[in-house]
């Protein structure tokens, strides 16, 4: 790192409950990136399942709301996320892509429900790929598979009447929003 980077983001997986439970971690894969990690693995037979699983953050789905975390908020962004993930899935494109997932931004906006206007959450959608967590480019999925990942939550997700897609890299972003 560079004599600045301990100014760019606390890691939210990093510090708190050792010191707080007194337990030490025992990390023994710790100096490997995730891809040498997936490739042990490999060699060890574990089912592809499992090796190609995304990550996912240590503090849950809370990193991925902004804003206060509620029961409410977190039903809409479960309900979101496993739309994004099962859309991806059916399009073979989920061993492909580093990690996906949907963002509940806290943003609300006007759309129309059949004749009725009516003001609803925004979602944003996160697909990146990545070798070593340091850098990421983002996903650049099918149309199709957008249009019809936009479409299921708008339908299926009452609250929500806007999609958006993150075509952020890291840097300047995060993986997470949080």
């Amino acid at each position: 790192g560079t004599k600045h980077s301990h100014k760019i983001k606390t890691h939210h997986n990093v510090g708190g409950l050792p010191e707080k439970h007194g337990f030490k971690i025992v990390e023994p894969l710790r100096m490997l990136y995730k891809d040498e990690v997936r490739q042990i693995a490999r060699e060890l037979k574990f089912p592809q399942e499992m090796i190609a699983r995304h990550v996912f953050p240590g503090p849950g789905l809370a990193v991925r709301i902004i804003g206060e975390v509620t029961e409410k908020k977190l039903k809409i962004l479960k309900k979101a996320d496993s739309i994004v993930i099962e859309e991806i899935k059916k399009a073979g494109l989920y061993e492909g892509i580093w990690m996906a997932f949907a963002i509940f931004t806290g943003i609300k906006t006007t759309g129309v429900t059949g004749d009725e206007r009516k003001y609803g959450e925004t979602i944003a959608i996160r697909a990146i790929e990545s070798k070593d967590t340091m850098t990421a480019d983002w996903s650049r999925l099918p149309y199709e598979v957008l249009a019809r990942i936009s479409e299921r939550i708008t339908t299926e997700v009452f609250e929500v009447c806007r999609v958006v897609y993150d075509i952020t890299t890291k840097p300047p972003g995060t993986m997470e929003w949080e």
